[in-house]
């Protein structure tokens, strides 16, 4: 069996934006898992919309195609809710290791990461993640070579 791998926004955003400088590590990474070994968090789905319903000029994308993209993610990734006790939990638990700001939607989906014990969580933001203490830290990898 393969070991369960969880995908951040860093890393779908650019599978659907050919132009980004991780588009070819991240679409590799992707294309290789199913919702057997991998997911993402469901506040992902947002994320992915948000960015790409509003990246500049040329490279933003329509509502309609934005949420294509995400009805792939859906269809190849098993998406990782927190329940409202999981969330207060999580909350709780980086807020006490200070973290605060924006860097705190990030914790979260470390804390669906953890809810659905990956072995590995890709991200190409390891400073925010490797705030998050060490049973975050240890799983934490890039895309690319040698990393799937």
């Amino acid at each position: 069996m393969k070991k369960f791998k969880f995908l951040d926004t860093s890393v779908l955003v650019p599978v659907f934006y050919g132009e980004h400088e991780h588009h070819e590590a991240s679409l590799d990474l992707y294309s290789q898992l199913s919702k057997a070994d991998a997911g993402c968090g469901a506040h992902t789905l947002v994320e992915v919309y948000s960015s790409l319903t509003r990246m500049p000029g040329r490279h933003r994308v329509s509502a309609d195609q934005a949420l294509l993209f995400v009805d792939d993610i859906v269809e190849r990734l098993t998406v990782v809710a927190l329940t409202l006790e999981e969330h207060i939990s999580t909350l709780r638990s980086f807020g006490a290791l200070g973290i605060v700001g924006g860097t705190i939607y990030d914790a979260m989906l470390a804390g669906c990461a953890l809810k659905a014990d990956a072995e590995t969580i890709f991200t190409w933001n390891l400073r925010h993640y490797g705030q998050f203490g060490p049973e975050v830290t240890r799983r934490l990898r890039k895309p690319g070579a040698g990393n799937h």
